[in-house]
């Protein structure tokens, strides 16, 4: 994060925390310039991000003062509940949730990140040069493991989520959903029963069912994640073969699962022997920096299945994922043949690029910034423009925000209604292999922020409200 960035979360926390009460005059400029070191233009920067959040407001030859606003929503309720699923949801809701934005349409619904970023530009020049340098290579089929050059990166980028490996340990695919297939496929056969977080991601459950697998739903909580104390209790009634889990922004909750937590679900794993297939396609964009370990880099069995991509970080349409698949190696390069074979060689060649000019790193830091500012603002938006008694998750990396309406409100009949004003959501009951979810939504903050990503934003509290007045 940049030096603005940090001082506006500081003394956003300290607003947070009481410690600048409502109404009271902040600090001048000129006194943060010099107790933090900055310049003045980083405390005036820093002060503009605050007032976006809504948290200061700015007086004439006063300076600025802690504004008067909502409380922050509350998070939104755990489930409590462990339920086994034969039943998936609409597939036509996902597949319309999934499709591209009509013109003119604010669409929250998709979990793309931001493709507009400046930062990319230098991933399309690498596009560019590895035609033009290599082209009769990228027209050849690439290993059927991937591009070892792509493979070592890879490998010197998880050193941050604590693992030591190398490219021998690694398998690109195309998109981390082929990463995921390949790895339930490893580990499960069809009728077998995998245990997943409550809620979870619409494309994990669609994968599952697809399969032919059997899905048993886990409650999983706004801050700590998955539930181990109810998976405990599942292990020993129903026989899971494996655990998809999101340990760090989790989609939709946007949560980081504590280590402590992440090494209990792996001791009781291992005591069940149940393999866990870990998503880890938002670790990179944590917040908190260095970003959590992952629970591969803590395993020493080769049980757990590492799944990634740069779908999440770059961009969907270069299709490059790849996995870790620990002991599984061999049946995961087979089910890699006998599916897709090898993935495209230009998209490998020109990320690989990217990362060792340093330019990979420099994007992230940079989203990673942009989407925590986003989150602020975004939620403070919520608090203005929706009914009291929303909840609000409060996402630790990514740049998706989950939000619990009132019983009442079915999302489903809010994203038709919201239809006319060319908005779209993603509904919460695609979350759950059960249909739940009925009154939750889910909204990407990825993009710059705008007019009229804030009109959007209270066009769906406005439309929420008329709906909980009508009899």
């Amino acid at each position: 994060m940049t030096r603005y960035h940090n001082l506006a979360a500081l003394l956003g926390q300290r607003i947070e925390q009481g410690l600048y009460p409502i109404g009271v005059r902040l600090p001048s400029i000129r006194v943060l310039s010099k107790e933090h070191g900055v310049s003045i233009t980083t405390v005036q920067q820093a002060y503009r991000e605050l007032e976006e959040q809504q948290l200061v407001e700015a007086r004439a030859k006063s300076g600025y003062f802690v504004a008067h606003r909502k409380l922050r929503p509350g998070l939104p309720a755990g489930c409590d509940m462990t339920q086994c699923s034969l039943a998936i949801p609409q597939w036509d809701l996902v597949l319309g949730m999934a499709g591209p934005a009509q013109a003119g349409e604010t669409a929250f619904g998709t979990a793309a990140p931001d493709v507009t970023a400046s930062s990319l530009k230098p991933l399309t020049r690498a596009l560019s040069h590895v035609s033009q340098r290599q082209h009769l290579r990228t027209f050849d089929d690439e290993d059927i493991r991937g591009s070892v050059e792509l493979r070592g990166q890879i490998a010197r980028l998880m050193i941050d989520g604590g693992s030591r490996m190398d490219a021998g340990n690694i398998l690109i695919t195309d998109g981390g959903r082929e990463a995921l297939s390949i790895a339930i496929r490893c580990v499960c056969k069809p009728g077998d029963l995998v245990a997943v977080e409550k809620p979870c991601f619409p494309a994990g459950l669609q994968l599952l069912h697809g399969l032919g697998m059997h899905i048993l739903e886990i409650p999983t909580d706004p801050i700590t994640g998955i539930s181990v104390e109810a998976l405990e209790l599942a292990l020993e009634q129903w026989p899971v073969k494996a655990i998809l889990v999101t340990p760090t922004g989790q989609n939709p909750l946007g949560c980081h699962m504590p280590i402590a937590r992440r090494k209990a679900l792996l001791e009781l794993a291992q005591g069940h022997d149940v393999a866990i297939v870990e998503d880890d396609v938002y670790g990179e964009l944590s917040y908190p920096y260095p970003r959590p370990a992952t629970i591969t880099s803590m395993d020493f069995s080769g049980n757990v299945l590492l799944c990634s991509s740069f779908s999440k970080t770059l961009a969907p349409g270069l299709r490059v994922g790849w996995l870790a698949p620990g002991s599984y190696m061999n049946r995961a390069v087979h089910m890699k043949y006998i599916g897709t074979g090898p993935t495209a060689s230009l998209p490998q060649l020109a990320i690989a690029d990217f990362i060792r000019q340093g330019h990979y790193l420099k994007h992230v830091r940079r989203m990673r910034g942009q989407y925590q500012h986003n989150r602020d603002v975004i939620t403070g938006w919520v608090t203005d423009y929706f009914p009291c008694g929303t909840r609000v998750s409060r996402p630790q990396g990514g740049f998706l925000l989950w939000i619990e309406l009132d019983r009442r409100i079915d999302a489903q009949r809010l994203n038709q209604a919201l239809s006319d004003q060319a908005v779209s959501i993603a509904i919460g009951a695609v979350f759950s292999a059960a249909g739940k979810y009925d009154n939750c939504l889910r909204i990407n903050y990825a993009r710059p922020l705008s007019d009229e990503i804030k009109q959007a934003i209270r066009q769906i509290g406005m439309k929420v409200q008329q709906l909980l007045e009508q009899p």
